[in-house]
């Protein structure tokens, strides 16, 4: 690992912008003028901390650009909403979605920032009915409220979970049919999927989505990869990841450099398949 003055970031992300977006992704920016694969996703894809992720690897072992889309603690909302930024991958010969978590999207109970979909903006009038014991105005990111309301009262919660998937479903279908280009799902967490989320870890992502959830989606892509990191990538940790010494524990609840690696090789014949150079 790296450290450098505290506060600052070792790694330099070369934050770009594609058109009109307003969206940031991780650069350099590239010319969209030969065949492409886009990768759609969050914090992973982004690969924060990482000094090379999947998509950079894919790219490097095939030799077919391979654009990051990328975007810290996305949900489905922001690729949904953005014109531009969905223009861009329908033209794109494959694209990678990772499985995103369910808590960062808005639905009947809360709303989150268009754009940063991690930061909790409101609540419904009907979370606030549930939830009459709590003042909503103390959280900031939505990991933090549902946290705090599973330890309030876990009967109710069930509620909050049973929407979040509901509408996750509804909302990456939404997604995919807007998307013309062949489509594989990425899950790349720390576990693999399970058949429930009765009690989901809110500290390991894709949060509260289900195999079944997934198999759901099947009609409507061409793959699902599962990357779930081996035991080795896990017990690797943070080793190769680059982060100031106030990023040591953000850097810890990521993936790091091993698992990358290992999402990339479970890539490679996809992207190949689909994209010829």
């Amino acid at each position: 690992m790296a450290y450098e003055k505290l506060g600052g970031s070792p790694l330099d992300y070369m934050p770009c912008r594609y058109g009109a977006s307003k969206l940031l992704f991780r650069g350099p920016q590239r010319m969209l003028d030969r065949p492409y694969a886009a990768f759609i996703g969050g914090t992973q894809t982004y690969g924060k901390f990482i000094g090379a992720p999947y998509p950079a690897l894919t790219e490097a072992q095939t030799g077919i650009m391979c654009v990051n889309f990328g975007l810290p603690n996305a949900g489905v909302d922001v690729f949904m909403h953005d014109p531009q930024v969905l223009s861009i991958v329908n033209r794109a010969g494959l694209v990678v979605l990772q499985v995103l978590p369910a808590l960062n999207m808005s639905n009947r109970f809360y709303t989150v920032h268009p754009r940063r979909n991690d930061r909790f903006v409101k609540a419904s009038a009907t979370l606030k009915a549930v939830f009459r014991e709590v003042d909503f105005t103390e959280f900031h990111f939505t990991r933090h409220m549902l946290r705090h309301l599973r330890e309030v009262a876990p009967d109710r919660f069930g509620l909050i979970r049973d929407e979040l998937q509901s509408a996750w479903i509804a909302r990456m279908r939404l997604l995919l049919h807007q998307v013309s280009a062949p489509v594989v799902l990425l899950w790349m967490s720390s576990n693999a999927p399970q058949d429930e989320a009765k009690s989901p870890d809110l500290a390991s992502d894709p949060a509260f989505v289900t195999r079944g959830m997934l198999n759901v989606l099947k009609p409507q892509v061409a793959g699902l990869i599962d990357a779930t990191a081996s035991a080795a990538a896990l017990a690797a940790g943070s080793e190769g990841m680059v982060f100031s010494e106030l990023e040591g524990a953000a850097a810890a609840e990521l993936l790091g450099p091993a698992a990358h690696a290992e999402a990339a090789e479970a890539l490679v014949p996809v992207v190949t398949e689909y994209i010829r150079v």
